[in-house]
């Protein structure tokens, strides 16, 4: 058995005298096609790994105010990152002990391991350090066959065959996903991701696999070794952001938090959303791709990975890991009762206004304001030069690589903050 008490302990000792660059990478031939990263780990500021394993008590329950208020700060240090991520995405309550982590972590590898069984039985390709980027299945549910082992006849199972028709679509996805890094010049790496996402769309069948869904995936599985780990720090993500993924053909994923993001920008800035609405902008279609994929486009890859787990910080709900592991149980942020002050100190900065307002709307997440913050930034110029929605997808284009994470998670609390105030006077 891994004694992950001893990992946690020493895991990235050394890492902070290490360049930046060196955890992810860059192929060579790439450095002068992506966005200039901003971001730099910060002494004092940045969660270090002294830090993170200070928060521990002896026994392992982890100190998770003084970890949002550094994270909040400073993001955290690439080599403590995806043990970091898995408490922030609620795999992990922070009052467990190391031991009790130990088992679940061992109980979740066993589990992921079935299903990857499973799936293996139906395409021997997967595991096989291998991925499938050509249709193995017809429309109508016929075989084609797949290298490395013979598909089964009976695919009349609609959950089967729709599984099957989505992996060639998975691999195509994968071998376009962050491509500058070298990290997935070696193909064990692909099939790593591949797997992670094929076996995701087999347990969940209600959402299946959705393009984008590679752009959040990849990072988890970059940072943390074991594939099952990586697989269930996705899970968790999915979580928050399956809905956006949700579509139809009546309907897209993000439309309710579209629908959020007009709402806010009609309170906070009446002015450009009436002009956005002169536009036939209204709907907020150009902001699809930001909420999609949580501005993974708009940033370097590392820029990306800061923006994600201080907005995950800001989020953070100390009761997320029973809310996911009893999904009857309510979130403080759904009741009315009153909340210890000591309690409301283990949010993040955003969730905790949210509870004092009693706002708990699950469509404003913070990247809807960290989008009405990007369009208050391009204010003046959209206001002034945008004539058609072509311009204005033109002006927000220009955000990409020169916008700073920090400074737009810290405008977007604050058009949080001037909302709930004018939302609770109207």
């Amino acid at each position: 058995m891994v004694d992950w008490a001893a990992i946690e302990g020493i895991f990235g000792r050394n890492a902070g005298t290490e360049e930046l660059e060196s955890f992810y990478p860059i192929r060579p031939e790439c450095l002068a096609d992506i966005p200039k990263t901003r971001f730099r780990p910060r002494v004092g500021k940045t969660l270090s790994s002294r830090r993170w394993h200070a928060a521990f008590s002896e026994d392992g329950h982890l100190d998770i105010e003084k970890v949002l208020r550094r994270i909040q700060r400073g993001g955290i240090h690439p080599s403590i990152k995806g043990l970091v991520w898995e408490f922030l995405l609620g795999c992990f309550d922070p009052n467990s002990t190391f031991d009790e982590r130990n088992q679940l972590r061992e109980q979740r590898r066993e589990r992921y391991g079935m299903w990857k069984t499973e799936c293996q039985k139906i395409v021997p390709v997967i595991g096989s350090g291998k991925i499938i980027t050509k249709p193995i299945i017809t429309d109508d549910g016929q075989p084609i066959g797949v290298e490395g082992g013979d598909v089964p006849p009976d695919v009349s199972d609609k959950k089967v065959a729709q599984w099957m028709q989505s992996l060639h679509q998975i691999g195509l996805d994968v071998v376009r996903t962050d491509r500058a890094l070298v990290f997935y010049e070696d193909e064990a790496n692909q099939a790593k991701l591949w797997d992670v996402l094929a076996i995701y769309s087999w347990v969940d069948a209600d959402i299946g696999y959705v393009q984008g869904m590679n752009d959040i995936c990849s990072p988890m599985v970059i940072l943390l070794e074991d594939e099952a780990d990586a697989f269930w720090c996705f899970e968790r993500a999915m979580r928050r952001l399956r809905e956006n993924f949700r579509c139809s053909t009546t309907s897209i994923g993000v439309q309710s938090q579209l629908g959020t993001l007009s709402q806010v920008v009609k309170t906070v800035d009446p002015k450009l959303h009436q002009h956005l609405e002169d536009l036939d902008g209204g709907e907020y279609l150009f902001a699809f791709r930001m909420l999609m994929v949580l501005f993974r486009r708009e940033f370097s890859f590392v820029d990306a990975l800061y923006l994600w787990e201080v907005m995950w910080a800001m989020e953070y709900n100390p009761n997320i890991f029973s809310y996911y592991e009893q999904p009857d149980a309510a979130l403080d942020d759904e009741t009315t009762e009153p909340i210890d002050p000591k309690m409301l100190k283990q949010y993040g900065k955003f969730q905790r206004k949210n509870v004092q307002c009693g706002h708990a709307d699950k469509t404003s997440a913070l990247s809807v304001f960290l989008v009405a913050s990007v369009l208050e930034t391009k204010n003046k110029q959209i206001l002034k030069d945008a004539k058609g929605l072509d311009d204005v997808v033109n002006i927000l284009g220009e955000i990409t690589g020169n916008l700073d994470a920090k400074k737009a998670c810290q405008k977007a609390l604050k058009i949080q903050d001037k909302y709930l105030k004018k939302a609770k006077k109207s």
